[in-house]
């Protein structure tokens, strides 16, 4: 997370909760109601490389990503959409 990123504008996204088969759509359903700002802190139990193309993919530099932990177990991402 940026220095200048408030708390307020980080949105929990907790993967290892939701079904496998709703993940995707459920990510992408988050990460479409974010404003630009905002961020959606989105934690895995594994590193979610395919995801993470499909992401690219569909918003492009609109969506930028920051890794903050990335460990056997659990992955933590900071996905902040930019404009």
């Amino acid at each position: 997370m940026s220095n200048t990123q408030t708390l307020q504008n980080v949105h929990l996204f907790d993967a290892r909760g939701v079904a496998k088969r709703f993940r995707h759509a459920a990510i992408f359903g988050a990460l479409k109601s974010l404003q630009p700002g905002e961020t959606m802190r989105f934690v895995n139990d594994h590193d979610p490389i395919p995801l993470l193309a499909q992401i690219r993919q569909t918003f492009g530099d609109a969506v930028s990503l920051e890794y903050l932990r990335r460990e056997p177990g659990e992955v933590v991402l900071d996905f902040c959409v930019v404009g």
